[in-house]
Parts: C-alpha cells; sequence; structure tokens
C-alpha cells in the first residue's frame, strides 16, 4: 500500500490536501473518496485505516480535507455543509479526470451525510457507506446551540468544537438547514451500507434507523457494537473497512486477474522498469504476489524484499518439515514459530575456517516450539529443521543455467 499526495483546486480555487492509498500493486481496480467527520481531518487515524484496509479489495482511496480543515487553503466558517457537498464533487471531478470516475463514496458522520448529497448528484457513483452519520444535517447544531444567539448579535463568533476553537457565522449556521436530507435519502435509489455504534455519544443510534427506513433497497445495516463516534480503537476501523471492501463487491464488476504466463516454468517474475522502479511481480500457476525493496534504499516498500522472501521460502519449508516430523513420531507439536534473518558477515566473526578470510552470507534461524515437548524432543526437531529440501538447497552448491529467451 502506498500514499499518494495530490493537491486538487475547488471550484472556488481553493487547494484541497488529498492522499490516495494505492493498492500493494499499485494498479486499482476501482476508486472511492472518503468524506471526513465535521471539524476533523483526513488525517485521522480512523480515516486512514478504514482507506488503507479498501485497498486490499483493489480501491485506490481518496482522503482529502474539506475546505478550511486539516491542511486544505480556506477558512472553517467556508466550510459550510454545502461546500462540503461541492468540495467532494470538485474532488469527484478531479480525480475522474486524471484517473477513472470514482464508484463508491464513504462518509464518516457528517461527512456521510455530505456523501449521500453528492451522491445524489454523481451518476458514476455505484454505492455509498455511512458511517455513525446524522439523519438530518442541523444535527450539528447542537455542538455550538447555545451560542447561536451570539452569533445572531455579533455575526461570527468563536466556537468550542471537540476542545478546538473554531470561528464561524450565520451563514455557516443556516447552511445545516437548507438540506432536506431524508429526501434526497429516500430518492437516491443507490446501494446504501449504513454502519453505527449503538453506544454512539455523538450521533446517536436512531439517526440510522430513520436513514435506513427512508433508503430504499437495496440497503444494508451493520452495528459497530461497542464502537465509540471517532472509531478510536483501531480494530473498529479496521473492521469497517473490512466490511465495507466485502459489501461493495457486490456492485462493482470481477476484474479479471491478468496472469502472466509462466512458460512452463515454475514462476515468472517481471519488472516494467519505467513504470514501477523496483516493485516486481511474481507469478506461479495459481498466485500472484509482489516484491519491492524497502523506501530506505530507493524502493517504494510495496512488498516484501528478495531476501525477504529467501527467508520466507526457508521458514515455510522448515515449519511444514517439522510438522510432517512430528506427527510421524506422533509428539505433541502443535505450533511452530521460526524466526529468520539474513546478514553478511566477515568469516572471522562466524569462526568460520576458510582458505582466505572473506565476507560471508549468514541465515540466523530461531525457532519456537508449542507442545508438549521434553529437551530431547527439541533438539531433535532442531536437527530437523536444519533438513528441510529448502535449507539444503541454500546451503549446498547449486548450478544455475541461464537462458536468453527472444521477443
Amino acid at each position: 500500500m502506498k500514499s499518494t499526495k495530490l493537491k486538487i483546486k475547488n471550484s472556488k480555487g481553493l487547494t484541497l490536501n488529498a492522499y490516495m492509498e494505492l493498492p500493494a500493486n499499485q494498479k486499482p481496480n476501482y476508486y472511492a473518496i472518503f468524506a471526513h467527520c465535521f471539524t476533523c481531518s483526513s488525517n485521522l487515524n480512523a480515516v486512514k485505516h478504514v482507506s488503507r484496509s479498501l485497498t486490499q479489495d483493489g480501491f485506490a482511496v481518496i482522503r482529502f480535507d474539506f475546505t478550511g480543515l486539516g491542511r486544505s487553503e480556506g477558512e472553517f466558517a467556508d466550510s459550510h455543509f454545502s461546500a462540503n457537498v461541492q468540495d467532494l464533487l470538485d474532488v469527484h471531478s478531479y480525480i475522474s479526470g486524471h484517473y477513472e470516475a470514482p464508484g463508491l463514496l464513504v462518509g464518516h458522520s457528517l461527512g456521510g451525510a455530505a456523501v449521500l448529497v453528492a451522491a445524489s448528484k454523481l451518476k458514476a457513483v455505484k454505492a455509498v457507506a455511512t458511517i455513525g452519520a446524522p439523519a438530518t444535517v442541523g444535527h450539528v447544531k447542537h455542538l455550538f446551540s447555545h451560542q447561536i444567539e451570539d452569533i445572531e448579535d455579533k455575526g461570527s463568533v468563536e466556537v468550542d468544537i471537540g476542545g478546538r476553537p473554531f470561528i464561524i457565522n450565520k451563514d455557516f449556521v443556516e447552511e445545516f438547514d437548507k438540506t432536506d436530507l431524508p429526501v434526497i435519502v429516500k430518492n437516491l435509489r443507490k446501494p446504501l451500507l449504513i454502519m453505527h455504534s449503538p453506544l454512539d455519544k455523538i450521533v446517536g443510534i436512531d439517526n440510522a434507523k430513520q436513514l435506513y427506513l427512508k433508503a430504499h433497497h437495496p440497503k444494508s445495516f451493520i452495528t459497530l457494537d461497542d464502537a465509540d463516534h471517532l472509531l478510536s480503537e483501531e480494530k473498529d476501523s479496521q473492521y469497517v473497512g473490512e466490511i465495507i471492501g466485502t459489501w461493495a463487491s457486490r456492485y462493482f464488476p470481477q476484474v479479471e486477474n491478468k496472469m502472466l504466463d509462466t512458460e512452463g516454468e515454475q514462476l515468472v517474475g517481471h519488472l516494467n522498469i519505467i513504470e514501477d522502479n523496483f516493485t516486481t511481480s511474481i507469478q506461479t500457476k495459481n498466485h500472484t504476489f509482489i516484491a519491492d525493496e524497502p523506501s530506505g534504499i530507493g524502493g517504494s516498500d510495496f512488498g516484501p524484499s528478495p531476501y525477504e522472501y529467501l527467508n520466507a521460502a526457508l521458514a515455510a519449508c522448515t515449519a511444514m518439515t517439522l510438522k510432517m516430523y512430528a506427527e510421524r513420531k506422533k509428539w505433541d507439536l502443535r505450533e511452530v514459530f521460526v524466526y529468520l534473518s539474513h546478514s553478511r558477515k566477515h568469516s572471522d566473526d562466524l569462526m568460520v575456517k576458510v582458505d582466505k578470510p572473506k565476507y560471508m552470507d549468514h541465515i540466523n534461524k530461531k525457532l519456537k516450539f508449542v507442545g508438549n515437548l521434553d529437551d530431547t524432543q527439541k533438539e531433535r526437531l532442531k536437527e530437523i529443521a536444519s533438513r528441510c529440501p529448502v535449507h539444503k538447497t541454500i546451503a549446498s552448491e547449486v548450478v544455475f543455467e541461464t537462458q536468453i529467451i527472444e521477443e
């Protein structure tokens, strides 16, 4: 997964700060937009967790800051509800023009209300998901209701929302009453997923009921159990992302997995040097995975490094060999942990006798066994761990035969 920073001009000429979360292979099948909650920003942990979870289902997810919030330009007083909706439309237009029209809108709290309105205006949107959304846009006015009279008298005032100061004016307040959200939901006629916690103290669960009753099928409701309004616990936001991805799959065409041809060999590795830097696609007959280099040495870190895959092969083979041996011996081995690290060390440090001192490849292997085993059994398993096929291959002299295949 990679996060790409975007700068998007809205219809008022203000620059909106945005990030596009990409799947591990950097090649999304679909696009989605995430609208954050009232007074929050796109860097809220819940926003990042949900967005990144959705990338595992092939979505590129654009999370952005509304006008006057986070790192976007403008004043908060200009970030009234209609402006939020317009920001959504502007971001959708930008992504449509530069990439592909987003088909999924996800909104948290008031952002949920905003995506409902935006979806009603966007034909390209195939599905909408809301998280803790209010049933009426004016619901948020209770956060500063005690100062509304001051706004009437002074024109604008500083209010405290969630422990932070914001300047709001009369237009800002009046904007919340201009949108009839129940009617919009009733006429939406797009697949809708409503997610809400019964313990939400900011936007009560009754709001979810009102939205659900107004909406037409296909509509779904998922309870978020003991989650709070901001999805403060990572497990809650991860769950939300996983559920949205699974639910949305019913409304997006299944994209055929483009398989590389192994040309009769066990696997093929492919690197498009112009487009993908170090990110290499690897294909076996039935499986696809990604290899890369860490960002610290110029890679994009989209997948394990080549040596990490080498360690992975050794770890898997070691664990499987130990399983088969223990089962044959009828030993009580229930779990195996194989910890591995590869490095280059000098023969003197390794206390290895060689004709000429030199640096050598060194693999450190640590084993942890779970089960009712005595010391003798553990020592025997340690010996067997060095006899797995991959271990033998790495430790032995290997003969390579390299050929060039003409295009």
